[in-house]
């Protein structure tokens, strides 16, 4: 299973949860400090939202979560024979996750191909980490 992942900055945490749960009639998946997620079936989503992290409205990252590591590896073998640049990284907490991942790099923004190993206790961003935001 494959969904796209699109991380939004918001303003208010509270309000977007509200406002996002009764938009895909879902509840959040994982909701911390300044941080909340939802797996949405229908439309195939995996929304993530950020307060305090940049401008309100505007976009984060993007990405796609796919079912494996086994996953990943295929996008960064694929990645690897079209001579796109990509960042690998594997086994890294990040978003309140460990996670393998790659970020393949686009004209405009990088694509994040991720799959979820296990829960986190902590946002626990690395410092060039793109999905994170700057302070955390």
């Amino acid at each position: 299973m494959s969904r796209v992942q699109l991380a939004l900055n918001v303003k208010d945490l509270d309000e977007s949860i509200a406002f996002y749960t009764k938009l895909f009639q879902t509840p959040p998946a994982k909701v911390r400090a300044d941080y909340a997620n939802f797996a949405i079936a229908d439309p195939p989503l995996k929304l993530v939202l950020f307060a305090n992290a940049g401008e309100p409205g505007s976009l984060n990252h993007i990405g796609v979560e796919v079912g494996s590591a086994e996953d990943v590896a295929a996008v960064i073998a694929r990645t690897q024979e079209t001579g796109m640049d990509q960042r690998v990284q594997e086994n890294v907490t990040c978003c309140f996750a460990v996670q393998d991942k790659t970020w393949v790099k686009g004209p405009e923004n990088d694509w994040e191909f991720y799959t979820v190993l296990a829960d986190a206790p902590s946002l626990s961003c690395g410092t060039d980490d793109p999905c994170c935001p700057a302070d955390a």
